[in-house]
């Protein structure tokens, strides 16, 4: 593709809102979708959405569509989206977010306007909705955790040995121990369950807001073993310490042996900064000073 087709105008993409602008030297570092132009500032009012112009030819609704439907355009999208929210943040890296990031509202991937009229009109549109997210967001990162049923747990726990041939014991036989190996499994299954649990209630009592997506595939996660959990925390910056140290007895080897948790952070928050849904209600597990 030509320099002329990457700079062709005709719809803006808006990546993510903020009160405090990225500086033009860091936009200029970060590259968006590679067919559009730089990285660019609009200020709505005190607001101010980071945006890139993209050509219609390949981001009208119609073509867009396909090209997310292909995995490798897909992958390529996102990540030029994260890279954006991350100059937005005004931090680069994959722990864009952390502490000294400016709180964002990222905005859904390939949200596209026609023009920069139109994406500070709906910018506008929403400013209470976005002014008590990025309330809300300051000073606060995202915590990701995922917990699977341990290897040979839920998934196959192992049941009573066959009798020896000839023995006599015949269908009775059979029939109790694929009985007793339903049992084992169900047994294992439920400890797992109740093991997930209570590393979800702990990790809260050092959250603000936390929320639940919806658990992985084993084609997706890699793993024989079900995902049991797949959640995320909202923690305060000034709390991460008593969090992260939470967030290493539970998942200590051989800690919890039904279950293996693993955990990622911290991130900037896009599960709690969805402009277009109601907002996870906080934990209320602290006092708020008269």
């Amino acid at each position: 593709m030509s320099a002329a087709e990457r700079a062709e105008p005709g719809l803006v993409c808006a990546f993510a809102v903020t009160r405090t602008p990225p500086g033009p030297s860091a936009l200029a570092s970060v590259p968006g979708h590679e067919e559009g132009g730089p990285l660019r500032v609009l200020d709505a009012g005190g607001l101010y959405v980071v945006v890139q112009d993209v050509p219609e030819a390949l981001f009208g609704e119609q073509a867009l569509a396909e090209r997310l439907n292909r995995p490798a355009d897909l992958e390529r999208c996102a990540r030029a989206h994260h890279r954006a929210v991350e100059a937005a943040a005004g931090m680069g890296g994959p722990r864009a977010g952390a502490a000294g990031g400016a709180a964002v509202v990222p905005l859904p991937m390939a949200t596209l306007y026609r023009g920069d009229r139109s994406a500070l009109r709906a910018v506008d549109e929403r400013r209470p909705v976005l002014e008590a997210l990025l309330d809300r967001l300051r000073d606060r990162t995202e915590w990701a955790v995922k917990v699977h049923a341990a290897e040979g747990s839920a998934d196959a726990a192992p049941g009573p040995p066959a009798g020896p041939e000839g023995s006599g014991s015949g269908g009775r036989a059979y029939l109790s121990r694929v009985s007793a190996r339903r049992r084992d499994r169900q047994e294992a299954h439920g400890k797992a369950r109740t093991e997930a649990e209570a590393i979800d209630a702990e990790l809260r009592r050092h959250a603000v807001a936390a929320t639940r997506h919806r658990p992985q595939s084993e084609r997706l996660t890699g793993r024989r073993t079900p995902q049991l959990l797949n959640a995320a925390y909202l923690v305060e910056n000034a709390d991460r310490d008593a969090f992260t140290r939470a967030l290493a007895a539970l998942t200590a080897e051989g800690g919890r042996p039904s279950v293996r948790a693993d955990a990622s952070g911290p991130w900037i928050p896009y599960s709690f900064a969805r402009w277009d849904e109601e907002p996870v209600p906080e934990t209320g597990r602290r006092e708020v000073p008269a």
